[in-house]
């Protein structure tokens, strides 16, 4: 690196990103995608100017849009507790926080509802962003005696529980290729002579991007263009090998590889970039001022998870698997409990969202894997 790029480490994301491909040429758009989303100072998920939840960010999950969201897996790692043979210590990894509701959310009800479940478990929460640190310690101060935060990276013995995710994966950094001459080809980023970002085709910067998709089982066509969520890989067999016993749950949205990549309205790929809950023009603008996303591809986790010794159970529809979880009965439950008509009419009418057919829901699915044998 150059000193006057050593002299910009205080500079805005882009200028930095622009001065170190001037020294050493393109990158990869998993490397600029990693500095656009996680760079410490002026990454997106690091920012502290930036509103990224709710109606005023730039998106919304489930469990912002509805308390059924959380209570109802509280529900359900509860019954996985007892397939656990109810352990002297129960813990609970939730990887990629956002503002802890949902932590929150489960919390709450063990405590008002699972005694014993909740006196055993510990909540283990792996957040990079700082921004988020703060959030979460702010919502869960009556439960700071309970958390703990610890990267997957820092825990060294394998427990018992559960690992939990939700809309972590899509948020990973991806390579991004594209077919040519039938030969694979990675697209890179540069910088054109405008001083903007541009595509740069290049020889693919890891082996495994060529791998990848007859491993998945595809083939791309000549000019299509597709995402490789290699860190996603990584991720599940590093998740995997802190189980000694329990579960994975993965929400995200995605598509399993030959409906994923033989779509023909995904010939282009599925990165893209959101801003005040509006699909971003550009993807390679603003590095650090936009979200970026890419569909998760469910039959490499699944053949990843596999690989590192764990059972898939199965990958459902959000929306089903809520109801199969008992949300409308607590739904019933919650609302019968309210002081008023109009508190248990937004308390319906937020759950809508989660389990109508064509509600979010549907467009979001639970990947659920084991590690370990179960009580029988």
């Amino acid at each position: 690196m150059s000193v006057g790029a050593r002299d910009l480490k205080d500079a805005p994301l882009a200028e930095r990103l622009r001065e170190r491909m001037r020294c050493d040429g393109a990158i990869s758009f998993h490397d600029w995608m990693n500095a656009a989303l996680y760079d410490k100072r002026y990454g997106y998920y690091a920012r502290r100017d930036l509103e990224r939840w709710g109606r005023e960010g730039d998106y919304r999950t489930s469990p912002e849009r509805s308390t059924l969201f959380a209570a109802t897996f509280a529900d359900y790692f509860a019954k996985l507790f007892g397939e656990l043979d109810a352990p002297q210590e129960f813990t609970i990894l939730e990887a990629g926080a956002g503002d802890g509701r949902f932590a929150l959310g489960v919390l709450e009800t063990f405590r008002d509802e699972y005694q014993e479940i909740f006196a055993r478990t510990r909540y283990l929460i792996d957040e990079v962003s700082m921004d988020s640190r703060e959030r979460i310690l702010r919502r869960l101060s009556g439960f700071s005696h309970r958390i703990e935060f610890r990267s997957l990276a820092q825990i060294e013995t394998p427990f018992t529980g559960i690992i939990f995710s939700n809309e972590l994966l899509d948020a990973l950094p991806v390579h991004r290729v594209v077919m040519r001459e039938g030969r694979l080809r990675e697209l890179c980023v540069g910088v054109g002579q405008g001083g903007e970002f541009v595509w740069v085709e290049r020889e693919p910067t890891r082996p495994e991007l060529i791998s990848y998709f007859d491993w998945c089982g595809v083939r791309l066509d000549e000019g299509q263009i597709a995402e490789v969520n290699l860190e996603a890989l990584d991720w599940i067999a590093r998740a995997a090998s802190l189980l000694h016993k329990g579960f994975i749950i993965s929400i995200d949205y995605g598509a399993e590889a030959q409906q994923l990549y033989d779509a023909p309205h995904r010939r282009e790929g599925t990165l893209r970039a959101f801003r005040h809950h509006r699909f971003a023009e550009n993807v390679l603008a603003n590095p650090g001022e936009q979200d970026l996303t890419s569909t998760v591809n469910w039959t490499a986790v699944m053949k990843a998870g596999e690989r590192a010794g764990l059972k898939t159970l199965r990958l459902q529809r959000q929306d089903q698997f809520l109801i199969e979880a008992g949300l409308l009965a607590r739904l019933e439950r919650i609302a019968g409990e309210t002081e008023s008509e109009s508190e248990a009419l937004l308390l319906r009418t937020s759950a809508r969202d989660l389990i109508l057919p064509n509600g979010m829901g549907a467009s979001f699915q639970v990947l659920e894997q084991q590690v370990g044998r179960m009580k029988e």
